[in-house]
């Protein structure tokens, strides 16, 4: 996920507005000094300054892409080429050839763990899970589901 400065910026002046809300004193640490009444002064201008960049920002954007559309420039969709139903299908097979050989790779694991007891797909997952063995993805946790569709490919 790509995140825009405006909306850094829009978090920070939501985070700084509920600061000054709260009543928190400030202190800033390149000026030990500054606090009190003047630290949460500081921080409103800060959130004031903060709240302009960002509408600055955002005006800017918007003339940017009237003046581009205005030009003629395609806004948005596809930016790169257009897959055919060849790339298509090249692509479909190249997955399940990764998701075949994945299979094939954790299926003597799946069926020893068969073997010692774990019948359901559930306790299956549990064991994989336990034994920290990655998901056909490498992420996150292993469920019946996942393990399901593992032996149907095997």
């Amino acid at each position: 996920m790509v995140v825009s400065k405006v909306d850094r910026l829009t978090r920070s002046v939501a985070f700084l507005s509920r600061l000054l809300e709260a009543g928190v004193d400030v202190r800033f640490a390149d000026l030990p000094q500054i606090e009190g009444a003047t630290g949460r002064f500081l921080l409103q201008q800060m959130v004031a300054v903060a709240e302009l960049e960002a509408g600055m920002i955002s005006a800017r954007t918007k003339a940017a892409l009237a003046a581009a559309k205005r030009r003629g420039k395609k806004l948005g969709g596809n930016r790169g080429v257009k897959p055919t139903e060849k790339m298509r299908a090249l692509s479909t097979a190249a997955r399940q050839q990764r998701a075949d050989a994945r299979a094939a790779d954790i299926g003597p694991t799946i069926k020893a763990l068969q073997a010692a007891g774990a019948t359901s797909l559930r306790a299956i997952a549990a064991k994989l899970n336990e034994a920290g063995i990655p998901t056909p993805r490498g992420n996150g946790q292993w469920s019946a589901v996942q393990v399901q569709r593992t032996l149907a490919r095997i």
